[in-house]
């Protein structure tokens, strides 16, 4: 049953940018844990505490948008990098600059990715195995 399991999830996983609404929601969620940090952690508490919590659930939000909605992961990825950048002013820093450079690298790994590109192991395989017919044909 595990192996069953684990193969239905690495096809959903494999249809859709993973890593990149993983990390846009693991660095929004990183903001809101930082905003509870005790106030001799906190650097800043933000625009009238309001936006220190809005604009990291709405990284939160788009990471879970781009991972269960990836036909408008464009969109998303755009709203998260800008969210992401906006949390700098408003979020300690951007909690930390952790949870800013989570949600800028998943912002930009689910705006790169393309649905229709085979994997890379089957890429290279075939080049692998179409190299020595080349070179023979070549000789």
């Amino acid at each position: 049953m595990s192996g069953l399991a684990r193969s239905a999830f690495r096809r959903w996983r494999g249809n859709r940018p993973f890593w990149g609404g993983s990390l846009l929601a693991l660095g929004g969620a990183e903001i809101l844990l930082t905003e509870k940090a005790p106030l001799k952690v906190i650097m800043h508490i933000g625009i009238q505490g309001l936006a220190g919590y809005l604009l990291p659930t709405v990284m939160l939000l788009c990471g879970l948008l781009v991972l269960f909605n990836p036909a408008q992961r464009l969109f998303y990825s755009l709203v998260g990098i800008l969210v992401s950048l906006g949390t700098w002013l408003t979020s300690n820093l951007g909690g930390f600059l952790i949870g800013l450079l989570l949600g800028a690298a998943g912002s930009c790994l689910a705006f790169g990715w393309l649905p229709d590109q085979e994997p890379r192991r089957r890429v290279l395989r075939r080049r692998r195995s179409a190299s020595p017919t080349a070179d023979s044909a070549a000789s």
